[in-house]
């Protein structure tokens, strides 16, 4: 037998405060399609194991906070022509080989991400866009007025050494992440902030390291990397 539920003022405002809340939605319940077309590759939802195993034999990159990361346009255009993102595909070193004076990429051994035409584009993107956090990007936590675009670009391709990993131009820069010449039309700025803050809080092994930097670097960084793209608009 259930105990009754009383709420008093007080109770109240809490129950209100935990409802506004960011939640997880269940992959199922924000889309049939998403379990038959994107769970085989994708984490729909917070794995449970997250383990440096799950890390090493996963496809694709986790979607469960889809939601807090693109942008729907973009997403409903990229579903229907896919684009490389990650020039090495999601481990980098199992697309490796030898060559000189380093070592490269073999592009043709990178799975291609699957075409959907413009309505399932659609359906899909909307689907994803219910995938949350559950509060690991706060809303509003980028604050455009703090960028410094110049300062931006220095501690991307210099200072905080971004570029080992991300290409902020085609052709230049690091191929073991994902490329961020067109994260301005790509990527929300909360979520970029978020994750550049602390990588792991959304997966404890990933590789991209915690820099522990001000809120200040933080913002300059963020408002450099979301800016890449735009200008081609």
């Amino acid at each position: 037998m259930k105990a009754p539920v009383i709420i008093t003022a007080g109770a109240a405002v809490a129950v209100l405060a935990f409802a506004a809340r960011p939640a997880t939605v269940d992959a199922q319940a924000a889309g049939p399609e998403l379990t038959t077309q994107c769970a085989s590759c994708h984490a729909l939802a917070k794995p449970a194991d997250a383990t440096l195993d799950r890390l090493w034999t996963r496809k694709g990159p986790d979607l469960w906070y889809a939601g807090d990361k693109f942008n729907r346009d973009w997403l409903v255009g990229w579903l229907q022509d896919p684009t490389t993102i990650r020039p090495g595909g999601v481990l980098w070193f199992k697309h490796a080989k030898p060559g000189e004076p380093r070592d490269t990429i073999d592009a043709a051994t990178v799975e291609k991400h699957p075409k959907v035409d413009a309505a399932t584009a659609a359906r899909l993107a909307d689907a994803l866009l219910l995938l949350k956090s559950g509060g690991l990007v706060p809303e509003g936590a980028y604050k455009p007025e703090a960028a410094n675009m110049m300062m931006g670009k220095l501690a991307f391709d210099k200072l905080r050494g971004c570029s080992s990993c991300h290409q902020g131009q085609p052709g230049q820069g690091g191929l073991s992440g994902p490329e961020l010449y067109d994260a301005g039309k790509r990527l929300r700025p909360d979520y970029v902030l978020a994750y550049t803050r602390n990588p792991q809080q959304f997966d404890p092994h990933v590789w991209m390291p915690t820099q522990t930097l001000s809120d200040p670097d933080l913002q300059r960084l963020t408002g450099y990397v979301t800016s890449l793209g735009k200008e081609s608009k």
